[in-house]
Protein backbone atom coordinates (compact mmCIF):
# COMPACT_ATOMS: atom_id res chain seq x y z
CA UNK A 1 0.00 0.00 0.00
CA UNK A 2 2.76 2.62 1.08
CA UNK A 3 4.33 1.54 -2.24
CA UNK A 4 1.18 2.53 -4.33
CA UNK A 5 1.07 5.78 -2.37
CA UNK A 6 4.89 6.90 -3.49
CA UNK A 7 4.38 6.02 -6.41
CA UNK A 8 1.23 7.56 -6.95
CA UNK A 9 3.17 10.79 -5.39
CA UNK A 10 6.08 10.50 -7.75
CA UNK A 11 3.63 10.15 -10.58
CA UNK A 12 1.77 13.43 -9.43
CA UNK A 13 4.91 15.22 -9.88
CA UNK A 14 6.55 14.28 -12.66
CA UNK A 15 3.18 15.28 -14.16
CA UNK A 16 3.09 18.68 -12.76
CA UNK A 17 6.79 19.26 -13.90
CA UNK A 18 5.35 18.63 -17.45
CA UNK A 19 3.59 21.71 -17.33
CA UNK A 20 6.09 25.08 -17.57
CA UNK A 21 4.84 28.62 -17.65
CA UNK A 22 6.40 31.20 -19.77
CA UNK A 23 5.64 34.61 -18.97
CA UNK A 24 4.90 37.26 -21.41
CA UNK A 25 8.13 38.91 -23.12
CA UNK A 26 10.32 36.18 -22.08
CA UNK A 27 11.75 33.24 -23.76
CA UNK A 28 12.90 29.94 -22.21
CA UNK A 29 16.00 27.80 -23.24
CA UNK A 30 15.62 23.99 -22.68
CA UNK A 31 18.40 21.80 -22.48
CA UNK A 32 18.29 17.68 -22.30
CA UNK A 33 21.89 16.70 -20.75
CA UNK A 34 23.23 19.91 -20.87
CA UNK A 35 22.79 20.07 -24.62
CA UNK A 36 19.93 23.14 -26.18
CA UNK A 37 16.74 21.14 -27.07
CA UNK A 38 14.47 24.05 -28.00
CA UNK A 39 12.98 27.46 -26.86
CA UNK A 40 9.61 27.90 -25.05
CA UNK A 41 7.36 30.83 -25.94
CA UNK A 42 5.07 32.74 -23.74
CA UNK A 43 2.01 30.43 -22.21
CA UNK A 44 1.48 26.79 -20.79
CA UNK A 45 3.90 24.40 -22.29
CA UNK A 46 4.79 20.79 -22.17
CA UNK A 47 8.29 19.67 -21.59
CA UNK A 48 9.68 16.31 -20.93
CA UNK A 49 9.88 15.30 -17.35
CA UNK A 50 13.21 15.06 -15.71
CA UNK A 51 15.38 15.27 -18.71
CA UNK A 52 14.75 18.43 -19.54
CA UNK A 53 15.46 21.44 -18.11
CA UNK A 54 14.75 25.09 -18.09
CA UNK A 55 18.41 26.12 -18.63
CA UNK A 56 17.76 30.57 -19.21
CA UNK A 57 15.14 32.71 -19.41
CA UNK A 58 15.30 35.37 -21.76
CA UNK A 59 13.39 38.72 -21.81
CA UNK A 60 12.46 40.21 -25.57
CA UNK A 61 11.93 43.19 -24.12
CA UNK A 62 13.70 46.65 -24.02
CA UNK A 63 15.73 47.20 -21.86
CA UNK A 64 17.85 50.05 -20.29
CA UNK A 65 21.72 50.97 -18.63
CA UNK A 66 23.12 53.90 -17.72
CA UNK A 67 27.17 54.59 -17.34
CA UNK A 68 29.42 57.15 -17.29
CA UNK A 69 33.17 57.05 -18.61
CA UNK A 70 35.80 59.45 -19.83
CA UNK A 71 37.48 60.26 -23.01
CA UNK A 72 40.67 62.37 -24.34
CA UNK A 73 40.00 64.79 -27.74
CA UNK A 74 43.02 65.10 -30.64
CA UNK A 75 43.84 68.42 -28.47
CA UNK A 76 44.33 66.40 -24.79
CA UNK A 77 41.39 67.99 -23.37
CA UNK A 78 39.29 65.48 -21.14
CA UNK A 79 35.86 64.83 -22.17
CA UNK A 80 33.22 63.21 -19.25
CA UNK A 81 30.11 61.60 -20.62
CA UNK A 82 26.64 60.51 -18.66
CA UNK A 83 25.09 58.15 -21.61
CA UNK A 84 21.96 55.85 -21.22
CA UNK A 85 21.47 52.61 -23.00
CA UNK A 86 18.67 51.67 -24.79
CA UNK A 87 19.44 48.00 -25.82
CA UNK A 88 16.96 44.71 -26.66
CA UNK A 89 16.88 41.28 -28.26
CA UNK A 90 17.28 41.56 -32.02
CA UNK A 91 14.03 38.83 -32.53
CA UNK A 92 12.37 36.16 -30.70
CA UNK A 93 13.84 33.32 -33.84
CA UNK A 94 15.62 30.36 -32.55
CA UNK A 95 18.96 31.22 -33.84
CA UNK A 96 18.87 34.85 -32.12
CA UNK A 97 17.81 33.42 -28.62
CA UNK A 98 20.87 30.46 -28.97
CA UNK A 99 22.97 33.44 -29.39
CA UNK A 100 21.99 34.98 -26.75
CA UNK A 101 21.31 32.48 -24.26
CA UNK A 102 25.25 30.95 -24.94
CA UNK A 103 27.34 33.80 -25.99
CA UNK A 104 27.85 35.11 -22.68
CA UNK A 105 28.03 32.72 -18.91
CA UNK A 106 25.67 35.41 -17.39
CA UNK A 107 23.78 38.81 -17.82
CA UNK A 108 26.61 40.39 -15.72
CA UNK A 109 29.58 39.12 -18.56
CA UNK A 110 26.94 40.42 -21.56
CA UNK A 111 26.89 43.90 -19.52
CA UNK A 112 30.01 44.05 -19.06
CA UNK A 113 31.08 43.92 -22.71
CA UNK A 114 28.13 45.94 -24.15
CA UNK A 115 29.57 48.70 -21.44
CA UNK A 116 32.93 48.31 -22.37
CA UNK A 117 32.73 48.56 -25.97
CA UNK A 118 30.23 51.28 -26.52
CA UNK A 119 32.73 53.36 -24.36
CA UNK A 120 35.46 52.04 -26.45
CA UNK A 121 34.01 53.47 -29.44
CA UNK A 122 33.40 56.49 -28.27
CA UNK A 123 36.63 57.26 -27.29
CA UNK A 124 37.76 56.16 -30.45
CA UNK A 125 35.15 58.62 -32.34
CA UNK A 126 36.18 61.83 -29.98
CA UNK A 127 39.96 60.79 -30.22
CA UNK A 128 39.86 62.31 -33.47
CA UNK A 129 38.07 65.46 -32.55
CA UNK A 130 38.73 68.51 -31.21
CA UNK A 131 37.64 69.46 -27.84
CA UNK A 132 35.10 72.94 -29.34
CA UNK A 133 33.25 70.47 -31.47
CA UNK A 134 32.37 67.35 -29.17
CA UNK A 135 29.24 69.67 -27.48
CA UNK A 136 28.04 70.25 -31.35
CA UNK A 137 28.45 66.37 -32.34
CA UNK A 138 25.92 64.74 -30.10
CA UNK A 139 24.13 62.88 -33.17
CA UNK A 140 27.60 62.14 -34.88
CA UNK A 141 28.81 59.98 -31.60
CA UNK A 142 25.71 58.06 -31.82
CA UNK A 143 25.62 57.39 -34.93
CA UNK A 144 29.39 56.22 -35.27
CA UNK A 145 29.02 54.15 -32.23
CA UNK A 146 25.83 52.08 -33.76
CA UNK A 147 27.83 51.90 -37.28
CA UNK A 148 30.77 50.13 -34.99
CA UNK A 149 28.78 48.02 -33.03
CA UNK A 150 25.66 46.67 -34.84
CA UNK A 151 27.44 43.95 -36.19
CA UNK A 152 29.38 42.78 -33.31
CA UNK A 153 25.77 43.05 -31.36
CA UNK A 154 23.75 41.17 -33.90
CA UNK A 155 26.16 38.27 -33.24
CA UNK A 156 25.27 38.60 -30.08
CA UNK A 157 21.61 38.31 -30.67
CA UNK A 158 21.21 41.85 -29.35
CA UNK A 159 21.01 45.49 -31.30
CA UNK A 160 21.58 49.33 -29.72
CA UNK A 161 18.40 50.75 -29.84
CA UNK A 162 19.29 53.75 -28.78
CA UNK A 163 22.78 55.88 -27.06
CA UNK A 164 21.38 58.79 -25.25
CA UNK A 165 24.59 61.48 -24.36
CA UNK A 166 22.76 62.91 -21.66
CA UNK A 167 25.28 64.91 -20.40
CA UNK A 168 28.91 66.01 -21.91
CA UNK A 169 31.26 67.77 -19.74
CA UNK A 170 35.15 68.69 -19.69
CA UNK A 171 37.57 69.36 -16.83
CA UNK A 172 37.03 72.74 -14.83
CA UNK A 173 40.07 74.48 -16.10
CA UNK A 174 38.82 73.46 -19.76
CA UNK A 175 35.22 74.63 -18.72
CA UNK A 176 36.81 78.12 -17.45
CA UNK A 177 38.40 78.61 -20.40
CA UNK A 178 35.81 77.57 -22.86
CA UNK A 179 33.82 80.14 -20.61
CA UNK A 180 36.33 82.82 -21.06
CA UNK A 181 36.43 82.12 -24.77
CA UNK A 182 32.85 83.00 -25.06
CA UNK A 183 32.68 86.50 -22.62
CA UNK A 184 35.55 87.67 -25.36
CA UNK A 185 33.51 86.46 -28.30
CA UNK A 186 30.68 88.31 -26.64
CA UNK A 187 32.37 91.35 -26.08
CA UNK A 188 33.85 91.05 -29.70
CA UNK A 189 30.55 90.98 -30.75
CA UNK A 190 28.75 93.82 -28.51
CA UNK A 191 32.17 95.95 -29.56
CA UNK A 192 31.29 95.12 -33.26
CA UNK A 193 27.83 95.69 -32.88
CA UNK A 194 28.47 99.11 -30.99
CA UNK A 195 30.77 100.20 -33.77
CA UNK A 196 28.29 99.71 -36.60
CA UNK A 197 25.49 101.36 -34.44
CA UNK A 198 27.70 104.62 -34.10
CA UNK A 199 28.77 104.61 -37.60
CA UNK A 200 25.30 104.48 -39.02
CA UNK A 201 24.51 107.12 -36.30
CA UNK A 202 27.67 109.90 -37.55
CA UNK A 203 26.77 108.77 -41.10
CA UNK A 204 22.98 109.97 -40.73
CA UNK A 205 24.20 112.77 -38.92
CA UNK A 206 26.22 114.06 -41.32
CA UNK A 207 23.68 113.16 -44.05
CA UNK A 208 21.37 115.41 -41.77
CA UNK A 209 23.91 118.05 -41.79
CA UNK A 210 24.58 117.78 -45.54
CA UNK A 211 21.06 118.24 -46.48
CA UNK A 212 20.41 120.84 -43.51
CA UNK A 213 23.40 123.13 -45.42
CA UNK A 214 21.88 122.49 -48.62
CA UNK A 215 18.75 123.52 -47.86
CA UNK A 216 20.07 126.56 -46.22
CA UNK A 217 21.98 127.44 -48.70
CA UNK A 218 19.55 127.26 -51.25
CA UNK A 219 17.27 129.13 -49.30
CA UNK A 220 20.00 131.41 -48.82
CA UNK A 221 20.09 131.70 -52.44
CA UNK A 222 16.52 132.03 -53.34
CA UNK A 223 15.97 134.92 -50.87
CA UNK A 224 19.01 136.47 -52.18
CA UNK A 225 17.84 136.18 -55.42
CA UNK A 226 14.40 137.56 -54.06
CA UNK A 227 16.13 140.44 -52.37
CA UNK A 228 18.09 141.37 -55.95
CA UNK A 229 14.68 141.47 -57.24
CA UNK A 230 13.01 143.22 -54.86
CA UNK A 231 15.48 145.99 -54.73
CA UNK A 232 15.85 146.22 -58.71
CA UNK A 233 12.44 147.06 -58.74
CA UNK A 234 12.41 149.55 -56.14
CA UNK A 235 15.26 151.43 -58.13
CA UNK A 236 13.16 151.21 -61.53
CA UNK A 237 10.04 152.26 -59.72
CA UNK A 238 12.42 155.39 -58.34
CA UNK A 239 13.47 156.17 -61.59
CA UNK A 240 10.48 156.23 -63.24
CA UNK A 241 9.44 158.70 -60.65
CA UNK A 242 12.48 160.72 -60.98
CA UNK A 243 12.02 160.82 -64.99
CA UNK A 244 8.15 161.83 -64.44
CA UNK A 245 8.90 164.22 -61.82
CA UNK A 246 11.87 165.88 -64.44
CA UNK A 247 9.45 165.73 -67.32
CA UNK A 248 6.63 167.84 -65.60
CA UNK A 249 9.41 170.39 -64.45
CA UNK A 250 10.85 170.63 -67.45
CA UNK A 251 6.60 171.29 -69.37
CA UNK A 252 6.68 173.92 -66.26
CA UNK A 253 9.98 175.40 -67.34
CA UNK A 254 11.53 174.77 -64.00
CA UNK A 255 15.00 173.56 -62.84
CA UNK A 256 15.50 170.01 -62.73
CA UNK A 257 17.61 171.00 -59.94
CA UNK A 258 15.10 171.33 -57.73
CA UNK A 259 14.58 167.70 -57.93
CA UNK A 260 17.64 167.27 -56.23
CA UNK A 261 17.68 169.59 -53.63
CA UNK A 262 14.08 167.67 -52.68
CA UNK A 263 15.99 164.59 -52.54
CA UNK A 264 18.66 166.02 -50.47
CA UNK A 265 16.25 166.96 -47.66
CA UNK A 266 14.36 164.24 -47.86
CA UNK A 267 17.59 162.06 -46.86
CA UNK A 268 18.44 164.60 -44.05
CA UNK A 269 15.25 164.19 -42.87
CA UNK A 270 15.66 160.44 -42.80
CA UNK A 271 18.57 159.85 -41.44
CA UNK A 272 17.51 162.19 -38.46
CA UNK A 273 14.09 160.05 -38.02
CA UNK A 274 15.70 156.45 -38.76
CA UNK A 275 19.08 156.82 -37.50
CA UNK A 276 18.46 155.01 -34.43
CA UNK A 277 21.40 156.29 -32.38
CA UNK A 278 24.08 155.75 -35.59
CA UNK A 279 26.17 159.00 -35.97
CA UNK A 280 26.10 160.07 -39.48
CA UNK A 281 28.49 162.98 -40.64
CA UNK A 282 27.24 165.52 -43.14
CA UNK A 283 28.24 168.77 -44.39
CA UNK A 284 25.62 171.15 -43.71
CA UNK A 285 27.36 173.98 -44.37
CA UNK A 286 25.73 176.53 -47.87
CA UNK A 287 29.13 175.48 -49.63
CA UNK A 288 28.86 171.85 -48.50
CA UNK A 289 25.36 171.95 -50.12
CA UNK A 290 26.34 173.53 -53.26
CA UNK A 291 29.53 171.08 -53.44
CA UNK A 292 26.83 168.09 -52.90
CA UNK A 293 24.30 169.66 -55.44
CA UNK A 294 26.58 170.03 -58.28
CA UNK A 295 28.11 166.75 -57.90
CA UNK A 296 24.49 165.22 -58.10
CA UNK A 297 23.56 167.78 -60.82
CA UNK A 298 26.69 166.42 -62.70
CA UNK A 299 25.45 162.57 -62.24
CA UNK A 300 22.69 163.37 -63.75
CA UNK A 301 23.78 165.01 -67.01
CA UNK A 302 26.22 161.46 -67.03
CA UNK A 303 23.18 159.62 -67.06
CA UNK A 304 21.30 161.58 -69.65
CA UNK A 305 24.45 161.45 -71.98
CA UNK A 306 24.54 157.38 -71.22
CA UNK A 307 20.75 157.64 -71.91
CA UNK A 308 20.67 159.67 -74.99
CA UNK A 309 23.76 157.40 -76.62
CA UNK A 310 21.89 154.05 -76.07
CA UNK A 311 19.27 155.76 -78.23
Amino acid sequence: MSYLITLLIFGLIVLLSSFVTVKQGTISVTTIFGKFNRILRPGLNLKVPIIERIFKKISVQNRSAELGFQAVTIDQANVNFTAMLLYSVINSDEQTIKNVAFKFIDERNFMQALVRSVEGSVRAYVATKRQAEVLILRREIVEAVKDQLDQTLEHWGYHLIDLQLNDITFDEEVMRSMAKVVASNNLKSAAENEGQALLITRTKSAEAEGNFIKISAQAEKEASKLKGEGIALFRQEVAKGMAGAAKEMHEANLDASLILFSMWTEAVKNFAQDGKGNVIFLDGSVDGMQKTMKDMMALNQINNQNTNTKK
